[in-house]
């Protein structure tokens, strides 16, 4: 069996999906977890400069969509089929897209408050908000459409764990980030019942994000 080394710094962040698809497969990894001063001794030897880091046998594959979209193939959270796989990148896209819609209230809630918006509370309302309710659409079109509880027809996915990881963080902050979506919490709750990600969930560092 291949030997794993994952390097990401002490949060959940843009690595997590990839801890979970461990959890979810059951396979043993090494999860690296660097403090300030160990990342910038490790820095000059990753691929960009820059954490998640997957290494395999020596070999280290950079970029957190990269890393997961990967692991989840090798270990079957990828989708079924060459169609399924793509549905389940472009999901994967579209978070990507809501992630950096809603950088300057996520970023400000870690403390690094984007030039123009200090104000936590006009960032919720005037950023978080408005592209919450257009992703939850997006959202809701997809279970409406596979009726199995989750985003494709072959079950959970990688996209599944990046979105729902995110929805941890943002109802730490805002506790009534699912208010008038019920459907929604539903589909958050329902992947972290999947039983080797709810004990994998138990037992990890408990971070804001």
């Amino acid at each position: 069996m291949p030997s794993y080394k994952l390097y990401y710094f002490e949060g959940r962040g843009l690595c997590e999906a990839s801890r979970q698809l461990f959890a979810l497969a059951d396979v043993p990894f090494e999860d690296i977890r660097l403090a300030g001063d160990k990342f910038m001794e490790l820095k000059p030897t990753f691929p960009y400069g820059q954490v998640p880091v997957l290494e395999i046998d020596g070999v280290q594959i950079p970029q957190s969509v990269a890393i997961a979209r990967f692991l989840a193939k090798k270990f079957g959270f990828a989708g079924k089929t060459e169609v399924e796989q793509a549905l389940v990148d472009g999901i994967c896209d579209q978070w990507k897209d809501f992630y950096v819609e809603i950088k300057p209230y996520f970023y400000g809630s870690l403390g690094i408050c984007p030039p123009g918006w200090e104000d936590l509370e006009k960032a919720k309302t005037e950023v978080l908000i408005p592209a919450r309710d257009k992703f939850f659409g997006f959202l809701k079109n997809l279970l409406n459409k596979n009726k199995n509880g989750f985003l494709v027809e072959c079950g959970v996915t990688y996209a599944d764990l990046f979105i729902v990881d995110n929805m941890t963080s943002l109802v730490g902050w805002v506790p009534e980030y699912f208010e008038g979506h019920p459907e929604i919490e539903a589909y958050y709750k329902r992947v972290q019942e999947i039983p080797k990600l709810k004990a994998w969930l138990a037992k990890r560092p408990n971070t804001r994000s």
